[in-house]
């Protein structure tokens, strides 16, 4: 098999490849005979990130455990194959990203009592997402000392390409919907959003005179709602099968030795993440909200964020989570949890540029002042307006934070963060998601539209898993 034409079009030269092909085949025929015997979504989830973990660790010990795995032929083959299952499944969601949004929205604004307040809602989005991000700032600074991350590291690193850096007005303004269609192309969900609420309330209004003529959108886009809400409940069925193949890619791909190199890093990373999570769950016990249920109904989403690394690819599931199983208002989920895929990540646009920036004063001796501190809040929390949510938003997070602070020069430094970007992405990414859930529910909360009897009734799990069985 050592062709071109097992070697570059059908990637399978290595009998080494055909047997992890042939390990993941297996484990998607477990998955099924799982599925039939009626097991839970939630349960599956976590069932096919174990066999993910596994698999991933088998190919690297197939390997090795080298420092450079994708220089070996059959683990490039092997990412390049689980990347069909993994990264496919991503693609189908992501292509429902865009027509659920606007739909949805419009579908609600169309649909919406008259005593309902769009201006309120948009203010607390704001309000709680911003208040949020400071928090995860101060506490990835917070940690990024105490981990002392980045002390008594050499300076000496390749070189990586720095993005280029917008203004704070450039970045407000490319979240305004200038180009509608431009809007979909890139997935601006903000854009989207303000668009399909002008949308929303001109066929509103106009149905107030002229409801014969105006009728006929309103029929199609509820039609159209309920068309997209089953293609979603179609696709998400599958997750469990998506994740096997992508936390097995995610560990393939990286070799041991590269993640150990930058460990510190990491376990400041995760514990970030964490502190930062708990966080959220006092916020859901602030505003009345039972952070057990939260977590029960929740953990589809937070796996499907953790092993895709996208906050994009997980918004359908997310919106779903948020109205049917926790009795969040769809317009809030919507409009909060699209907002959220944008600007205010916590994960990727919060803690993980706050932490970067210690390990960079680190490297360079600097001294990490009241000045610094400051400085770093208001830098990280304003770039967060603009981090798009899908993987490898690392680069973009890490300019922004680097030059606002004038320490653009050192952003080679940080290659060897950047190195193990999916190892971390997957905490980011998670936080990001948990952060929008949390966001919905609390903004939610505070405009008194909750349906806490929704939230508090188990029984919605089982609905939803038939909607999905279906």
């Amino acid at each position: 098999m050592d062709n071109v034409f097992f070697k570059e079009f059908l990637m399978l030269s290595d009998i080494r490849t055909l047997l992890c092909l042939g390990l993941l085949v297996v484990l998607f025929i477990v998955m099924n005979r799982i599925q039939k015997r009626k097991v839970s979504f939630s349960k599956r989830m976590i069932i096919g990130t174990v066999f993910g973990l596994v698999l991933g660790l088998v190919v690297q010990a197939v390997s090795g455990f080298v420092s450079q795995p994708m220089e070996i032929t059959f683990v490039a083959e092997t990412t390049k194959w689980y990347g069909l299952f993994g990264n496919g499944f991503i693609d189908l969601i992501r292509m429902l990203v865009v027509p659920l949004v606007m739909v949805s929205i419009i579908h609600v604004i169309i649909n919406m009592q008259k005593d309902a307040n769009i201006g309120k809602l948009t203010k607390n989005t704001i309000v709680v997402t911003m208040v949020m991000v400071i928090i995860a700032v101060v506490v990835g600074l917070c940690v990024g000392v105490l981990f002392r991350v980045g002390t008594g590291m050499s300076t000496t690193a390749e070189a990586v390409e720095m993005k280029e850096i917008k203004t704070v007005v450039d970045t407000l303004r490319g979240l305004l919907p200038a180009n509608p269609a431009q809007a979909m192309v890139d997935v601006n969900i903000i854009a989207l959003v303000i668009f399909a609420v002008f949308f929303g309330l001109g066929a509103k209004r106009m149905s107030k005179k002229y409801f014969d003529v105006v009728k006929p959108f309103f029929d199609l886009i509820n039609a159209l709602h309920k068309i997209i809400m089953s293609i979603a409940m179609t696709i998400i069925k599958y997750m469990p099968y998506a994740v096997i193949a992508l936390l097995a890619n995610t560990i393939a791909q990286k070799g041991i030795e590269s993640i150990l190199e930058v460990g510190i890093f990491i376990a400041a990373l995760y514990t970030a993440v964490a502190i930062m999570f708990v966080i959220q769950l006092i916020a859901l016990v602030i505003f009345g909200v039972n952070p057990g249920i939260y977590l029960k109904k929740g953990i589809s989403v937070m796996i499907l964020a953790f092993t895709s690394r996208s906050s994009v690819g997980s918004l359908p599931l997310t919106i779903e989570t948020l109205t049917d199983k926790m009795g969040v208002n769809d317009g809030t989920a919507n409009f909060v949890a699209g907002f959220g895929t944008t600007a205010g990540m916590q994960g990727c646009a919060g803690v993980f540029p706050a932490l970067l920036l210690v390990f960079v004063a680190n490297v360079n001796g600097m001294p990490i002042d009241i000045t610094f501190i400051a400085m770093s809040i208001i830098v990280v929390t304003l770039g967060s307006l603009g981090i798009a949510g899908i993987p490898g938003t690392a680069t973009m997070a890490a300019s922004v934070a680097l030059s606002g602070v004038g320490l653009a020069s050192s952003f080679p430094v940080v290659s060897p963060i950047l190195a193990i970007d999916p190892i971390i992405d997957m905490g980011r990414t998670l936080l990001n998601v948990t952060g929008s859930m949390v966001n919905a529910i609390v903004v939610d909360r505070t405009l008194g539209q909750m349906d806490m009897d929704r939230f508090k009734d188990m029984s919605t799990e089982v609905v939803a898993e038939s909607k999905k069985e279906d």
